[in-house]
């Protein structure tokens, strides 16, 4: 017998340090890992590869296959059935969504988005140090920019809040509906418009399964990325300081924070592989499941030096966090917006610092998204001694 097959996601062993596995892990561009479901699926670790294979088309995001690995034991979060991942299916959709997330229309909402982020913090400052930052500041934030995107009811939102996709999946239907009757200026009605105007276009289905895609994903990941975010920098004060004495900084900073992204693993990015394909010398059979693990590629030291340190300053940084290729998240533009304003405005508190040691900090038991349970906070006045 082989050496048993080591457990992917790997496991944080501390709030903001690298797992042990990812040390060594591009020593073999590709290898065998067992997934929470106990299938095997082969991870590749190297950030040219990846990048490479991202725009493969032998990769298939189809995974309603009956050989297709299982990211964990029960279903994933949001079903693909009746949806084709794949071009030229996934390439008409997405070609649609993108028109809600262009740069411009993004950068639009920056006033928004601030006025937000302001209001947020002056509550938590008004009710006194310590603070908590998940309640307090990163789910209402994502939550309230993802609904004022897409027009939904911000009052709405308990019936998607924990990302699961069967209530939110009744939710949009009857929401899509009172759309079709009273459209705004969100995305779900100009969907429901591109659907009403000619179905071929968008089916029932699709139209229903990218809207609740767009509400869960642009609202838990964001916010679980801005917490990480924030637990990094306060645990590097050099460069929270560093964020503080030069605002301008936002941009590079939230490029380095999600390269070094500490609350996430890869395991959404599995393919399926529909022919032979070769991975740095290593043959991947038709028929396998392949992960891209992008939290490694962020760390290739063939491509950023000295890649194990957080340096918000780093130049030409292209991490791959949002993914690459066909499947680049259509969000990234937003999720960007939403941490460099936050961010800006808590460096912008006096003496801000987590109100625990970051090796108490707990994590959510989730091999998706492993982020924060809480994130208690402080300010003000330095305790004596600290």
């Amino acid at each position: 017998m082989g050496e048993p097959l080591p457990d992917y996601p790997f496991a944080w062993t501390g709030p903001v340090d690298t797992p042990p596995e990812m040390a060594k892990l591009r020593d073999r561009p590709a290898l065998r890992v067992r997934l929470p479901s106990g299938d095997v699926a082969w991870l590749v670790t190297r950030y040219h590869d990846i990048r490479t294979m991202l725009s493969d088309p032998r990769l298939s995001k189809n995974r309603n296959r009956p050989d297709v690995a299982r990211m964990t034991a029960t279903k994933t979060k949001v079903f693909q059935r009746q949806v084709d991942m794949d071009p030229p299916a996934h390439t008409r959709m997405r070609r649609l969504v993108m028109q809600a997330f262009t740069a411009t229309r993004v950068e639009a909402m920056r006033p928004a988005v601030e006025s937000m982020v302001d209001d947020l913090v002056g509550a938590m400052l008004a009710g006194g140090s310590p603070g908590e930052l998940n309640s307090q500041l990163t789910l209402p934030l994502s939550i309230n920019v993802i609904c004022t995107l897409l027009g939904v009811p911000a009052q709405d939102k308990h019936h998607f809040e924990g990302g699961t996709a069967a209530p939110a999946w009744d939710y949009m239907r009857g929401l899509i509906e009172d759309k079709r009757r009273q459209p705004d200026d969100g995305l779900i009605s100009a969907l429901i418009a591109v659907h009403d105007e000619d179905n071929s276009r968008l089916s029932d289905h699709e139209l229903r399964w990218w809207c609740m895609l767009l509400l869960l994903a642009g609202y838990e990941t964001t916010a679980a990325q801005l917490g990480g975010a924030v637990v990094s920098l306060l645990a590097h004060p050099g460069q929270f300081r560093l964020l503080r004495e030069d605002p301008t900084l936002a941009p590079s900073a939230v490029e380095e924070l999600l390269r070094r992204q500490v609350v996430g693993a890869s395991l959404s990015m599995l393919r399926y592989v529909t022919d032979d394909i070769e991975v740095g010398g290593v043959r991947i059979p038709k028929g396998a499941s392949v992960i891209a693990a992008l939290e490694s590629a962020n760390l290739d030291e063939t491509v950023f030096e000295d890649p194990d340190l957080l340096d918000i300053t780093r130049r030409d940084n292209r991490q791959l966090l949002f993914s690459a290729g066909p499947h680049f998240c259509v969000g990234a533009a937003l999720a960007r917006l939403e941490m460099q304003v936050a961010l800006n405005r808590l460096a912008r508190i006096p003496a801000l610092r987590l109100a625990v040691a970051p090796e108490q900090l707990n994590r959510k038991d989730d091999p998706f998204l492993q982020s924060f349970v809480d994130i208690p906070v402080a300010w003000g006045d330095v305790p004596e001694g600290v």
